[in-house]
């Protein structure tokens, strides 16, 4: 009952021509005025037409109505009558009524706006942030905030009510954990010593499994360091779950049907269970560890094709170890690409990747249009038509090189051609459609990029291995596979678990001898682990990237009340922002300043 405790009647989206002849107290923002004759009323809920009195018994109401800047909150009682034959909305679910005044009042004035309160008016990103408040008045945000509160309601209901989930609330305050993203630091009374802000209550529902909980959930708010990222919040909001006795099916099993069960019915429904790929498949046939399969255009490996062909650069790729040579069939390229954007695809690959890339076209008659061409005979070529399933004006792109590097690139190179076919009108990625995977037997450790040497977690330090490459992790760690799982929807990734590790001998291992971390900073958890931890397991689902899928955002800024810009500020408030010496002093911390910027505050 949206009316229950306040001082309207009703809503401005609820009333019908079942409401004519009732007397109504509406509340809300005038979104518009024409002329002194009507108004548009707005509330969270919808718009109502406000016929403003003509006649002179009413004549303060008219003057109040008319002169009332818009977006102006009022409040106005009236009788609700049927709209004029022909004059009917039905674009508006109340257009069939409007109301026409008898009292109002202006509840709260409002000045000259920085920008419209229309979805259709384009505001730039950095107006949104500084007046958020006014941004959230918009349908669309209301809408998205909305449907993101019943979500995880539902979410709700399905863990703690049908599965008797614990809700627990974690510390916020905490310390630093090894490896993984970069954590904010909080500093103490204490001289020299620091709390972080967790980037996932990882240790916390580890330990709540060690108290004998078994079953854990939280709607968790986590924090990452991360700087200027595009698309990320240094703060952030995850489903957070943890179960003991569990096994990786187990948990796709209980996150599909949570998923199931949340899902807005406007959305349509989803299918369950979810398929799943090995971390080896997605990068062979997609290119990435988050493959989007609403659309085709796979990587193909001919390098079995080519190993018998006299192509130098070919030869030089298969004669290293991993060497390979793959390709990506765009279908009608030649109808949709210009040839700067084949020279752009070129250079993508070449300055992200250092990935050679040579096209191959097939012609109006068949034949085909390459460099490559004058290698092959006619039998050969005809192959290759073959092998990569080519049709008429389509645009094939070759790279020859290391397996990972020549996937990755083609993978990337994939989803920018989707990104130009798509801008010329070719429909490849509905939004409307959603394509959930499962992406399965990660490696447990990946060589560092600053030192290749020297191994760091793929995932985090306390996911356990595979137990067919147990063995492994004590002979060559670089070869075993991990209980980690990702979920991926549409070409994101929208959440990620694992078993964990629930020996202190193991964990010890891992960290000191493969990952040569300091296992102090973890003496807590592994002396919990000693003290008879059940096996258990986990995840976190994203859930600001979830709901911005579901609705379709640009962003997920669009699903969040208050974000901060990409480059982690608060525009509103002026966050981060400068304290004095004297509000540091009890924290024991000085402000060393860079030159230019000292000068720049004395000025």
């Amino acid at each position: 009952d949206f009316n229950s405790f306040v001082a309207r009647t009703n809503t401005c989206g609820e009333l019908r021509s079942a409401h004519v002849g009732q007397e109504v107290t509406l509340y809300g923002w005038i979104q518009y005025q024409r002329q002194g004759l009507f108004l548009v009323l707005r509330d969270f809920q919808g718009l109502t037409q406000i016929i403003i009195p003509q006649d002179e018994a009413h004549s303060h109401v008219k003057k109040l109505l008319s002169n009332a800047p818009v977006e102006s909150v009022v409040r106005v009682t009236g009788i609700v009558s049927p709209r004029p034959p022909g004059q009917e909305n039905p674009k508006m679910p109340t257009g069939d009524i409007e109301v026409k005044a008898e009292t109002a009042e202006i509840l709260n004035s409002c000045k000259k706006l920085p920008f419209e309160i229309k979805d259709f008016i384009k505001k730039s990103e950095a107006l949104r942030m500084k007046y958020r408040y006014l941004d959230l008045r918009s349908f669309q945000l209301q809408y998205n905030l909305r449907l993101r509160s019943q979500i995880v309601m539902r979410m709700r209901e399905y863990l703690c009510n049908l599965h008797g989930f614990v809700d627990v609330e974690t510390p916020t305050l905490f310390k630093r954990t090894p490896g993984g993203a970069k954590e904010f630091l909080v500093p103490s009374r204490e001289a020299g010593k620091f709390y972080s802000l967790p980037q996932s209550p990882q240790q916390f529902k580890q330990l709540l499994m060690v108290g004998g909980l078994d079953r854990y959930f939280q709607v968790a708010r986590c924090y990452r360091d991360e700087g200027s990222r595009p698309d990320r919040q240094p703060e952030f909001t995850q489903i957070d779950i943890e179960m003991s006795f569990v096994d990786q099916a187990g948990i796709q099993r209980l996150i599909e049907g949570l998923l199931q069960y949340s899902w807005p019915e406007e959305r349509g429904c989803i299918t369950t269970p979810f398929p799943s790929m090995t971390y080896e498949e997605a990068l062979a046939d997609y290119g990435t560890d988050k493959p989007d399969t609403r659309f085709g255009m796979k990587i193909v490996d001919i390098s079995d094709f080519l190993r018998r062909s006299d192509i130098q650069f070919v030869q030089n790729a298969l004669s290293y170890p991993h060497g390979t040579v793959k390709a990506i069939c765009i279908p009608q390229g030649v109808r949709y690409f210009k040839n700067k954007d084949l020279e752009s695809l070129k250079e993508s690959a070449k300055s992200q990747f250092n990935q050679e890339i040579m096209e191959i076209i097939c012609r109006p008659d068949g034949s085909l249009k390459s460099l490559l061409t004058k290698f092959l005979g006619e039998e050969q070529q005809s192959e290759l038509i073959q092998a990569l399933n080519m049709q008429v004006d389509d645009v094939v792109l070759l790279a020859a090189g290391e397996h990972k590097q020549v996937c990755t690139a083609l993978g990337s190179l994939r989803l920018e051609s989707a990104d130009l076919l798509e801008a010329s009108g070719l429909v490849l990625r509905d939004p409307t459609t959603f394509h959930f995977l499962w992406v399965v037997d990660f490696p447990l450790f990946l060589p560092k990029e600053e030192n290749p040497a020297e191994l760091e977690s793929a995932h985090h330090p306390f996911t356990a291995p595979h137990p067919s490459d147990t063995s492994l992790l004590y002979s060559d760690p670089t070869k075993v596979r991990s209980q980690h799982y990702d979920l991926v929807l549409n070409g994101s990734e929208i959440g990620g678990g694992s078993i964990r590790i629930h020996s202190a001998k193991q964990q010890r291992f891992v960290l000191e001898k493969v990952l040569k971390e300091d296992s102090e900073v973890l003496s807590h958890l592994l002396e919990a682990l000693e003290f008879g931890a059940p096996p258990h397991g986990g995840i976190a689902l994203g859930l600001d990237r979830l709901i911005s899928l579901v609705v379709d955002a640009p962003s997920i800024r669009d699903v969040i009340a208050f974000p901060k810009s990409f480059r982690g500020r608060d525009l509103m408030g002026s966050v981060p922002d400068y304290v004095t010496p004297e509000e540091l002093e009890p924290y024991h911390i000085q402000v060393s300043w860079p030159l230019a910027e000292k000068e720049a505050k004395q000025n």
